[in-house]
């Protein structure tokens, strides 16, 4: 699914009018009209609704949904927040059309018209729309925070009144939903940390908008479904042998922190890879050919961190590189040879990560494509603070490009950076894998996808997604409390069988 900025949305709208061709009256009409069959298929058309407008076409939408309520015999109170000037052309064809139902109209100027919303009422939020881009203040302000002290549902048309498409609305007052009801498409500022607790649960609706549109343009951020997946994922040869699958080498683990390695190490194993090596300190070799029987052990000079290589790394398709290994000097000394050696893409996770953001001068090394994987906070040391999500994915973007890289951006909507500047927002995925050893296990299963031939950017997309999945169906068994990074690793051949059996 495409996500578009303001303006795209605003233009598609424009080009289905012209090229259905459909009046703008009637393309609100029809918007109106799915939010109440939302209503309806959610079994909220047994109560009483207080609506607030705008006087935009958002609030437009809300006056055309209260008729459609009345006719419906909902009892429905409007309440229109008045500025003494007229609104947009289609508020008003609305507002006429309200005239003619008997349904109460209130306007709001000043403080002492704002009434106490009854108890069991509906609050239907259509004051501002995709449009808005200033901060609300004085009586808009104030009848946002009432809307927000008040117990009842609330839902949003489009978006949360107060809240922007394309950019921060930190410290804005903004409404803060139970549901959201969108438009068409995805809009960025649903995927962002920063709004969570503003936008509820997110239905984007179908309003038929022209399909030509999206051809017509190129939108840099989308979200990544199982449609996108079933373009990627390359289902088995009966006749293939572990050769086709890749030889990955996984450079993990120090003592105390070998369990990342063993994560790392069953996670690439469980995602398809044919042969898997792992390069561990000397403490780690009783505990990888006690756990992981199917991996190879390359010989450690040191008992407690990593400080060698394979003398020969022309046999391996891939190497990881991260998970566990600390950030001693001499394992910082093994990260820049195998940055000066490797030719191939490379992923690179956690302590190496924290490796380059301590010497920066490294990241110049990478191979072309390498894969990092960080979370916010790894994110920040490798590339700078910034004051909000919006900038910290415009940040992935313009890094992923200046140094040539994949950058994994770790988060709810994980976002997947790419050097030709588009961005992949992952769907997949819960709260249950906010636990140590998750980002061990998508270390291992990218190191996987690209050991099997998988380009970086399709390794990423999949892996992440895959990753997700597998944490949805460990949640399911487990519960998000008690699942375990390792729960997920072992559900990932459930999450191969969902996207095999869903293939169109």
């Amino acid at each position: 699914m495409q996500i578009y900025s303001a303006e795209q949305i605003r233009l598609w709208d424009q080009f289905t009018i012209e090229h259905e061709p459909v009046s703008s009256i009637d393309l609100m009409e029809r918007a109106a009209g799915c939010c109440e069959d939302w209503l309806e298929r959610n079994d909220l058309l047994d109560r009483s609704f207080s609506i607030f407008c705008g006087k935009g076409n958002n609030g437009g939408d809300g006056l055309a949904l209260a008729r459609m309520l009345a006719e419906r015999e909902c009892p429905v109170t409007v309440n229109i927040l008045e500025f003494g000037h007229l609104g947009t052309e289609d508020f008003q064809v609305n507002l006429a059309r309200l005239h003619n139902t008997g349904v109460e109209i209130r306007f709001i100027q000043q403080e002492e018209h704002i009434r106490p919303i009854p108890e069991k009422d509906v609050v239907i939020d259509a004051l501002f729309g995709s449009g808005l881009n200033r901060p609300l203040e004085g009586i808009t302000a104030l009848l946002i925070e009432r809307i927000n002290q008040s117990p009842n549902i609330v839902v949003s048309i489009d978006i949360p009144s107060g809240m922007y498409v394309d950019k921060s609305s930190r410290g804005n007052v903004m409404v803060k939903a139970d549901y959201t009801l969108s438009f068409q498409c995805l809009k960025l500022a649903f995927l962002v940390p920063e709004n969570a607790g503003y936008t509820g649960s997110l239905h984007v609706l179908d309003i038929g908008l022209d399909p030509g549109y999206p051809k017509e343009i190129k939108p840099t951020l989308s979200l990544t479904e199982m449609s996108h997946i079933h373009g990627i994922f390359k289902p088995r040869s009966p006749f293939a042998h572990k050769g086709n699958f890749g030889h990955a080498l996984l450079v993990a683990g120090s003592r105390g922190k070998m369990g990342a390695a063993v994560m790392a190490a069953r996670a690439c194993l469980r995602s398809g890879t044919g042969l898997l090596t792992c390069q561990l300190p000397g403490c780690g070799e009783f505990v990888l050919q006690t756990c992981i029987p199917e991996a190879m052990l390359s010989n450690a000079e040191d008992e407690n961190i990593i400080t060698s290589i394979p003398d020969d790394l022309s046999a391996y398709t891939v190497t990881g590189i991260g998970p566990g290994i600390g950030t001693d000097p001499a394992t910082a000394k093994l990260l820049e040879r195998l940055l000066k050696t490797l030719k191939k893409p490379m992923v690179l996770d956690a302590d190496a990560l924290n490796i380059l953001a301590t010497h920066p001068r490294l990241l110049s090394l990478l191979p072309p494509y390498s894969i990092l994987t960080p979370h916010p906070k790894e994110f920040e040391r490798l590339f700078g603070t910034v004051s909000n999500d919006f900038e910290r994915v415009g940040l992935a973007l313009t890094k992923a490009k200046e140094h040539h890289c994949i950058i994994v951006l770790k988060g709810h909507y994980t976002c997947i950076a790419t050097p030709e500047g588009r961005g992949y927002f992952n769907s997949t995925g819960n709260a249950g894998m906010a636990k140590g050893g998750s980002g061990d296990a998508l270390t291992g299963i990218i190191t996987g996808m690209v050991a099997q031939g998988y380009s970086p950017e399709e390794a990423a997309i999949l892996g992440v997604f895959l990753h997700g999945l597998a944490g949805d169906i460990a949640a399911e068994q487990f519960s998000e409390e008690s699942m375990l990074a390792s729960d997920l690793i072992e559900c990932l051949g459930k999450a191969f069988q969902q996207i095999s059996r869903d293939q169109p």
